[in-house]
């Protein structure tokens, strides 16, 4: 028990230290955490194996990062920006999932609809459909862009990306698994979202009754967090359904009360110390790169280059199509392509599932390293040559 106290020291003190150093030289926290698991993992010094016990923190540091995801959804915000958002962010899943696929294909083959290679195929392009909010919201902050409308309608986008490709994860995994076929597996999602929505809007109303009967209480906390697990368990239990969807519609419903700045506060806080870390980490430390192959890293090049194109051709042309100029739809497409937690996420649902291997974590963790640097560069670029949407219009008035 003691070894394996000192290992989660050691992935703690380890991430930490990395991630301030990523925090440093301007990247994701999330980069260095990454790194770190690969350094004190079998890939370098071997000081830390990802045992059980690791993966227990690990994963419930997975479903909290996907509640306060859900708590800081606006849904305000993704009324306004509603139909266009959706648009984008359909075509955001649409052509990574369909480039991931023929990706694999061209690459490894395969024997046909509903075999291993199949869902290999598709599972891989199911990790290139994610959007990193958190790194999208970040890179607008920074560039006095996160209240326009063109920021506004990324950041909706981004969000509604990773709700679909939730439910594409949860579609993919339930049918490659065996646990029912396609029709059935959207059939139980459908079920789940409807029950969640019914049984959604009465936890909505009683959480906001307590909260303001109880206001900036830790008790609101607590059952928050009891809410955020319960329906995760609920969702993986009675629908098959992944448990971090669970969580983050936990997040959804409790986004609107009073008090959700404040339990998504609280949250963070053993998220961003503890369970986060541990969680990134252990990403480094199921990585296993030292057997790499020519192959792989082909592969891991040709991955990376689909994903980010897919995700500025996808949201660029339907940006395009909703009557943003180019530049604009440019900037869309970039600032949907960063990746971040959910395609981590996502990624070790495929190794639980055994769609994916261990190696397959590099093309995946080179996208996020890429991804996160181009990011913050082309998007700055791109402001600084043209002006937000809306000033356009007001010039063109005056």
């Amino acid at each position: 028990m003691y070894e394996k106290l000192l290992g989660l020291a050691i992935v703690i003190a380890v991430a930490e230290v990395f991630g301030l150093l990523a925090k440093k030289i301007r990247l994701p926290q999330v980069v260095g955490q990454i790194i770190a698991g690969l350094l004190i993992g079998p890939c370098l010094l071997n000081w830390v194996q990802n045992d059980e016990y690791v993966q227990i923190f690990a994963e419930v540091g997975a479903i909290l990062l996907m509640f306060s995801a859900g708590l800081e959804t606006n849904l305000k915000t993704l009324v306004k920006t509603g139909p266009v958002a959706l648009l984008i962010a359909c075509m955001g899943v649409f052509v990574p999932l369909v480039g991931g696929t023929l990706l694999t294909i061209a690459f490894y083959g395969w024997d046909g609809v509903g075999t291993t290679k199949f869902f290999h195929a598709v599972f891989i392009g199911t990790i290139m459909t994610a959007t990193s909010v958190g790194i999208t919201v970040q890179t607008l902050k920074e560039l006095g862009k996160i209240s326009t409308e063109l920021g506004t309608t990324v950041v909706s986008a981004a969000i509604i990306d990773d709700v679909i490709g939730i439910v594409v994860l949860t579609v993919v995994l339930g049918t490659a698994t065996g646990e029912g076929s396609i029709g059935m597996t959207l059939l139980k999602t459908i079920l789940f979202f409807l029950i969640f929505g019914v049984a959604g809007f009465g936890l909505y109303k009683f959480f906001k009754w307590f909260d303001k009967r109880y206001p900036h209480r830790r008790r609101v906390v607590i059952f928050g967090i009891s809410i955020c697990f319960a329906l995760s368990y609920v969702a993986e239990r009675f629908f098959g359904i992944a448990d971090i969807t669970g969580a983050y519609l936990a997040g959804v419903i409790l986004c609107n009360v009073n008090d959700s700045k404040y339990i998504d506060r609280r949250v963070n806080i053993s998220s961003y110390l503890f369970f986060g870390p541990i969680f990134f980490a252990s990403i480094g430390l199921k990585t296993n790169i030292t057997g790499i192959t020519l192959p792989l890293l082909i592969f891991s090049i040709a991955f990376v280059a689909v994903a980010l194109i897919a995700k500025i051709v996808g949201c660029g042309l339907a940006a395009k199509i909703t009557k943003h100029s180019l530049h604009a739809s440019l900037i869309c497409g970039v600032g949907m392509m960063t990746r971040g937690e959910v395609a981590l996420i996502v990624s070790q649902k495929g190794l639980d599932a055994g769609l994916i291997t261990s190696e397959e974590f590099t093309p995946v963790i080179l996208l996020i390293i890429v991804s996160s640097v181009l990011t913050p560069i082309l998007l700055k670029v791109l402001f600084t040559k043209v002006k937000d949407h809306n000033e356009e219009i007001a010039e063109s008035v005056h």
